[in-house]
């Protein structure tokens, strides 16, 4: 399983930068070797707010469609998955939103990212795909 942070499915719809084929070809790789793609709904929360934050609220439903497209399961973060991001958070000296997604990540028992947030590489449990 590999977990889709929000940063790919932003530079898949986004404008021409040397990020969108990273993206393009990590996702190709991941389906055609039928991995299973795995997010969680503050995922998608993030994605709202970076385009509310720059003003390109039309591009949000594009993003969540290509999200949605792309994963398999959409994972829930509960209290327990909030709990266990602060021990995460404090722990590691992460922000709040990767530690979320680290804790949700870890209840899965996911241990690869797909991301461009370098942050990710500082938790020694997962490994982040990046080309």
């Amino acid at each position: 399983m590999i977990f889709v942070d929000s940063n790919v499915p932003m530079y898949l719809i986004g404008a021409e930068h040397p990020n969108k084929h990273v993206a393009r070809r990590m996702v190709d790789t991941a389906i055609s070797h039928r991995e299973r793609l795995v997010t969680d709904a503050e995922v998608f929360q993030e994605i709202m707010h970076r385009y509310g934050a720059i003003q390109r609220r039309d591009a949000i439903q594009p993003a969540f469609d290509l999200l949605s497209q792309i994963v398999d399961t959409v994972l829930p973060i509960e209290l327990s998955t909030v709990e266990q991001a602060h021990r995460i958070m404090l722990g590691h000296g992460l922000g709040a939103r990767d530690a979320v997604h680290l804790a949700v990540m870890e209840q899965a028992d996911v241990r690869d990212v797909m991301s461009f947030d370098a942050d990710y590489d500082r938790y020694p449990a997962v490994r982040r795909l990046f080309s």
